[in-house]
């Protein structure tokens, strides 16, 4: 009878121990989740406002078409992008094109001067950093989730319920992609 006993109390500490990691893995993949919704949000707004910003120039450099062009596929291929890697590769391809956009409004001072044009600069700086901060929680909630998922005893809850690994959001080009795109026209 105490065997019984001993082995009724030991098999409830292991379900408690097995419902606590449960839910701790779902909260961090949920939180994981959230996250990333928060960076989705941010590019959102960023993609919403590169055809202002594609229209402004337009008005002082019509014959700068190839950038505004590069501009509107980078646009594009991040509108079909899915997923941590392939939002990141879009996003690289993104800051680039935007980079030698502002580059070309170098040569145009009138544009420069542009008060919507400044107030567009103005709002991708913002959106910039908006979109570093939120690439950095998910990171690290996603190096929390999986690294749950990777020690014992978690690995064994996370195999039984089929959690998997995600995708950190990672740059391609780490050394000249860290710094955001913060256009410079004084």
């Amino acid at each position: 009878m105490a065997l019984l006993i001993v082995l009724s109390v030991v098999i409830v500490i292991i379900a408690i121990a097995a419902i606590t990691l449960y839910n701790r893995l779902v909260r961090l993949k949920n939180t994981a989740q959230s996250s990333w919704s928060d960076i989705d949000v941010q590019l959102k707004k960023r993609f919403d406002l590169i055809p202002s910003l594609v229209e402004t120039v337009k008005g002082y450099a019509s014959h700068e078409k190839e950038v505004l062009t590069r501009l509107t596929e980078a646009r594009s291929m991040m509108a079909r992008a899915t997923g941590p890697a392939d939002m990141a590769r879009s996003e690289n391809m993104l800051k680039d094109t935007l980079k030698s956009l502002f580059a070309v409004a170098e040569a145009y001072p009138d544009l420069k001067a542009n008060q919507n044009f400044m107030q567009l600069q103005q709002q991708l700086s913002s959106l910039e950093d908006g979109i570093e901060q939120a690439r950095r929680y998910y990171n690290a909630v996603v190096r929390d989730y999986n690294t749950m998922i990777e020690s014992f005893p978690s690995n064994i809850v996370a195999s039984m319920f089929g959690f998997q690994q995600r995708e950190f959001f990672q740059l391609d080009m780490p050394d000249v992609e860290r710094k955001p795109v913060k256009p410079d026209f004084s």
